[in-house]
């Protein structure tokens, strides 16, 4: 028996890594060194899924925003301008992940963000600037050479291209899109877990976006190919920027038009349908079975609570 209801949910929680504060006042990229220097300049400071930020007396968050000397100092290189905030510079420094020891040594705090964003660990505010900062320092790490030619390539434009001296090449950042779909029948919606998941854990299936495809496309490919489930009918939700490494995930609500299940094994460990007072349960973690769904900061809570809430049109 499930006694969780849409009406005992709460008010709506907000969606992890959205509502940046940041005006990315890309026109004055090429200012970046000189808005550095500015005394309100300020700096989150990376180290590949790490994130550094002080401990704040009497609070169960911290601040990870670095004057610029305070920064350097820490180990941080290599500014990425973010834009700016009430017209205050911001921006991304980073060090080698191996300085987490040291850094926790002088009393600081280091977790990877994934752990931080579940767990409230900063303001809200800052998750979008950490999220951008993470994203486009990871790109930096895995595109050090031209991929016309080879040659090393330049950081330029406060960490926005990457030139090649070689053959002229110029290189942007890029965001890799993935469809995430609640898919639901009637009263049901289908949920699937792959190896990696927290044991007892369920989710939406999601998939990238292949080249030449629509969002639609795509939504019924992967739902057809990973649970071997046909939809018709796809509804765009909403989007979450996704830094892991760096994605832009795209909420879908998909109707299916079949219900037998069948696994892509390389892809799901197992999937099933959920009652509508089942998904309820797992959203507020009252399922009997322990069963529960990802925590509000990720977009696969949001879709499923819209699929509960009877949301789906």
């Amino acid at each position: 028996m499930f006694s969780s209801s849409s009406s005992e949910l709460g008010p709506w929680p907000a969606l992890g890594y959205t509502d940046s504060p940041l005006d990315r006042a890309a026109l004055r990229r090429g200012e970046a060194a000189a808005l550095a220097q500015q005394p309100d300049a300020r700096a989150y400071l990376l180290g590949g899924e790490l994130v550094v930020a002080r401990p704040v007396a009497g609070a169960d968050w911290h601040d990870p925003l670095f004057d610029m000397p305070t920064a350097r100092e820490l180990g941080g290189v290599s500014p990425l301008f973010l834009g700016l905030e009430n017209g205050a510079p911001r921006f991304g420094l980073t060090f080698p992940p191996e300085n987490r020891e040291p850094l926790e040594a002088k009393g600081l705090f280091v977790s990877d963000l994934r752990t931080i964003a579940v767990g409230s660990m900063v303001a809200p505010r800052h998750l979008g600037p950490i999220a951008c900062a993470k994203a486009l320092g990871a790109w930096h790490t895995r595109h050090g050479y031209c991929s016309n030619c080879g040659t090393p390539t330049r950081m330029i434009e406060a960490g926005w291209r990457r030139d090649c001296p070689s053959c002229g090449g110029q290189h942007f950042p890029r965001t890799d899109p993935v469809v995430i779909m609640l898919t639901y029948v009637g009263d049901r919606c289908l949920l699937g877990r792959q190896p990696r998941f927290a044991p007892d854990m369920w989710s939406c299936l999601a998939g990238f976006v292949e080249p030449g495809e629509t969002i639609e496309d795509a939504v019924r490919r992967e739902t057809l190919e990973e649970a071997g489930i046909a939809t018709g009918r796809v509804a765009y939700r909403q989007t979450q920027p996704w830094p892991f490494p760096m994605s832009l995930m795209i909420g879908c609500l998909a109707e299916a038009i079949s219900t037998d299940i069948v696994i892509d094994p390389l892809e799901l460990e197992a999937a099933r349908w959920f009652t509508r007072a089942e998904a309820a349960a797992m959203l507020t973690r009252t399922h009997p079975s322990g069963l529960f769904v990802p925590p509000p900061v990720a977009i696969a809570h949001h879709l499923i609570r819209a699929f509960v809430e009877g949301q789906t049109v």
